[in-house]
């Protein structure tokens, strides 16, 4: 099975999001938040459904303490949209799926 959504490192994070020609959608998470986990699906969902319109990156906070502190990540699990390499759009206190999709709809079209 291809996965879609690619994991993004401190190392990598600058050059994926910001050479991206279309919105990028990145879930900041953690091995121990099971709300992170229980986003996984959808976020697969997502990147497949909307190739060629929406890239999506998952970055791993615990081996990336640095981009928690540069974006400010207090809580978990955290989904930010970048354009053109900026932040645009932060989804925070997620309680259903339909919550994501409501706040990316903009970018889905």
């Amino acid at each position: 099975m291809v996965q879609h959504v690619q994991t993004l490192t401190e190392a990598d994070f600058d050059q994926h999001v910001g050479s991206a020609s279309q919105p990028v959608l990145v879930d900041f998470w953690a091995e121990d938040c099971s709300s992170c986990k229980a986003l996984f699906p959808l976020l697969e969902e997502l990147a497949q459904e909307h190739t060629g319109t929406l890239r999506v990156g998952a970055v791993r906070l615990d081996d990336a303490p640095g981009l928690a502190r540069r974006f400010e990540i207090m809580k978990l699990p955290t989904l930010m949209v970048f354009v053109d390499g900026e932040p645009v759009k932060r989804i925070v206190d997620i309680q259903h799926n339909a919550d994501v999709v409501d706040a990316l709809e903009e970018f889905l079209r």
